[in-house]
Order: C-alpha cells, then sequence, then structure tokens
C-alpha cells in the first residue's frame, strides 16, 4: 500500500469545531486564537489541517487560509477539503463549488480532496454528476494531489463504492472505540473494507463529538487508575491512532486546551497496549448504558432546520440530563434549554419535515429525538 500522506504524525487538525467569538454563530470564528492554534501546531510538527465547504457555516475555509494559508509556506503543511452532495444540482455546480474553495483558501492546489459524506442517496448524486471523473480530471491537471472520499454508511456499500471505484486514493471512516463494533455504524467492518482495498484510512470524530470526553466516573476512574497523566479524551484518540492502517486521526479542536493536550502524547505517539485495550473495551459497556441519543453535534442538521431548532445543543442537554444522579434534587440542563430557546426554536416547534433526518450521518430518528427533548425540558 503505497504511502501518501507526508505527516510525520498522526494527529490531524479538523477545522470544523473551531473557536467561536459567539457561541451560538458557528460562523463567528475567532481567527485571532485559531492562528495560535495553528501556529502551535505545526511548531511540534503537526502539518495536516482538514475543512470542508459548509464547516463553521461556511467559514471554515476561509479561516484556513487566513490562519494556515496567508502565514505559513505552502509546502510546510497538508489541506483537506471536501465536496458535499448537498450542494451540487448540474454539473456545473462542480466547478462552481470547487474554484470557490481555491478562492477561499488561497491553497493553489489541495493535497487531498474528498467526495463528502458517501452514502446510498449521495453515491447516486456523485455517479449521476460524473463526480468521479471530474475528480480525476482535477488531480491531472495537478489541482488535486490525491482523491478520496468520506464516508457514512454500511461495511457492505463500502466495498460496493470501492469496487466500483479503484482510482480512490483513501476513506475517511468514522472511527472511535464506541462505535468500533457498532451495528449501526459499523466502524470495524468499514475499517476492514478498506484495509481489504488497500485504501488507507483517515479518521473523523474519533471522540465521537465530544461523547468520550466526558464519560461516566466508573469509566474516568479505570482510565485514571491506569495512566494518571493523561486525559479522558486521549483514550479515544490513541485507540483510533492505534489502528494500523489509520494514517490521520482528524481532532476538531475549540481551544488551546484541547490543542495542548492533544499534541502531548500525539507527538511521540505510542499505541495502546494489550491491557489498555481491555480497559477500553469495558468502559465500551458501561458507556453504552448511559448515552441516550447518539448525536455527534456534527450540526449538519441545523442549518437547514425551517424551525431554526438548535438540534444538537438539545440533544447534548438531554444526554447530560440523563446521564444526572436520580439523587439530585436540580440539575441545571432545564435552564439552559431554556435560555436557548429564547435564540432558537423548542424542540417542541419541529414541523417533522425530515430535512434534518436526510443529512444526518449517524442516521439517527430526530423528530422522534426531539420529541423526548420535549417530554423532558418543556
Amino acid at each position: 500500500m503505497e504511502n501518501i500522506f507526508t505527516s510525520k504524525k498522526k494527529l490531524g487538525f479538523g477545522l470544523m469545531r473551531l473557536p467561536l467569538l459567539d457561541a451560538n454563530d458557528a460562523g463567528s470564528i475567532d481567527l485571532e486564537t485559531t492562528k495560535k492554534m495553528v501556529d502551535a501546531f505545526m511548531e511540534r510538527g503537526f502539518t495536516y489541517f482538514d475543512t470542508a465547504w459548509m464547516y463553521c457555516n461556511f467559514k471554515s475555509e476561509n479561516a484556513a487560509k487566513e490562519a494556515l494559508v496567508d502565514r505559513h509556506p505552502r509546502d510546510t503543511f497538508t489541506l483537506a477539503t471536501k465536496l458535499h452532495a448537498g450542494y451540487l444540482k448540474t454539473k456545473e455546480d462542480r466547478d462552481r463549488i470547487f474554484n470557490e474553495q481555491l478562492k477561499k483558501t488561497g491553497a493553489g492546489y489541495f493535497d487531498y480532496y474528498l467526495l463528502h459524506d458517501m452514502g446510498a442517496g449521495h453515491y447516486e448524486i456523485y455517479t449521476k454528476l460524473d463526480c468521479f471523473n471530474w475528480l480525476a480530471e482535477k488531480k491531472r491537471q495537478g489541482l488535486v494531489k490525491h482523491m478520496g472520499f468520506s464516508f457514512h454508511d454500511n461495511a457492505d456499500f463500502l466495498d460496493k463504492v470501492l469496487t466500483e471505484h479503484p482510482e480512490i486514493e483513501f476513506v475517511q471512516l468514522q472511527l472511535n472505540y464506541l462505535d468500533w463494533d457498532s451495528d449501526g455504524i459499523q466502524s470495524h467492518q468499514c475499517y476492514d473494507v478498506a484495509t481489504k482495498h488497500g485504501k488507507p484510512v483517515i479518521v473523523m470524530e474519533p471522540v465521537k463529538g465530544g461523547t468520550l470526553a466526558h464519560v461516566p466516573e466508573k469509566v474516568a476512574q479505570a482510565f485514571k487508575a491506569c495512566h494518571p497523566d493523561l486525559s479522558i479524551p486521549s483514550w479515544a484518540i490513541r485507540f483510533a491512532a492505534s489502528r494500523p492502517n489509520v494514517k490521520i486521526v482528524l481532532s476538531g479542536m475549540s481551544n488551546l486546551e484541547q490543542l495542548e493536550d492533544n499534541m502531548s502524547y500525539m507527538e511521540d505517539f505510542v499505541p495502546l497496549n494489550g491491557a489498555e485495550e481491555e480497559i477500553i473495551a469495558n468502559a465500551v459497556k458501561t458507556i453504552n448504558e448511559s448515552i441516550a441519543i447518539a448525536c455527534t453535534g456534527c450540526s449538519y442538521c441545523a442549518p437547514g432546520c425551517p424551525m431554526h431548532i438548535a438540534i444538537p445543543k438539545y440533544f447534548s442537554l438531554y444526554n447530560t440530563e440523563k446521564q444526572e444522579l436520580a439523587t439530585k434534587a436540580w440539575t441545571p440542563q432545564g435552564e439552559y434549554y431554556e435560555r436557548l430557546t429564547h435564540t432558537f426554536g423548542k424542540a417542541s416547534d419541529c414541523i417533522e419535515c425530515g430535512q434534518c433526518e436526510g443529512v444526518c450521518p449517524q442516521h439517527l430518528p430526530i423528530i422522534e429525538d426531539l420529541k423526548l427533548v420535549a417530554k423532558e425540558f418543556e
């Protein structure tokens, strides 16, 4: 298997959850903090950056230009971005978006370019609009160095796509210890399919949108007993990085503290040993008993909601509420929810249009889950 990834370190900077000036505005990126994070990342020898057309309310690629491209020599980093089927109506849209991405990033070319969120419905769009041949032509022109796709579907479908498109050079998969043996996400099976086809793997959602940074106390105690000096999220990122065919693990870091923590154990990465793998296997059993809604907080659902419902925020509050001890007389989640409804629609405002479910990479029953939220907090 050819190694198309030049980064000497396995940690990649996902420009998806950048620091914000306004927590309720995904596009209000704190550029000064982002610049400090980019500089610190590169000073420690990390070089892989990942963005996408619609990240941070379509502002992530602009931030990549201002914080990275304009401030560092082009040959000192690699940049990945993506084309999402949801924004494609005609073949002309492919070049329109691609050229806008080149302009927004100022990168000149993309080291890695992905067809975004490959799944059955999107595969039909990418095929109908001849996106695979289009992307191969971009590679021939030198505008893209390596072509791949990110994937949110089952292992059988991944096998089909890679069989029909052997020109694809790499795959980006959701992979974390909670989803490794999940029947829904099928991380392990998808990883095995990619490996069978000789395709290196980039990992997204290693901490499952922050879920694995806030584990039940029993799990936290087990982790700390083994490694008092390591953070809770480190176990998730090290798990992903320990899979032999994983070349880069993306982390959507939102502040300098997260960045420094991740770099502290990924600068000189040591794979998990057998005892650590067993601790994680036990952790999975405990965590699965405590998570009500398996939302990763990607926010794909929110921008298109006609009622402006803060879906990921509400699900996060609901999960936190369900993890609270039953003996507590009061919890703060209800107040947080009430305050959010001053800015966003309430969960009960849902008109069941299904827009959210159509774009959810986790295939969650969002409409029904919003009813649970409404019942809990309204």
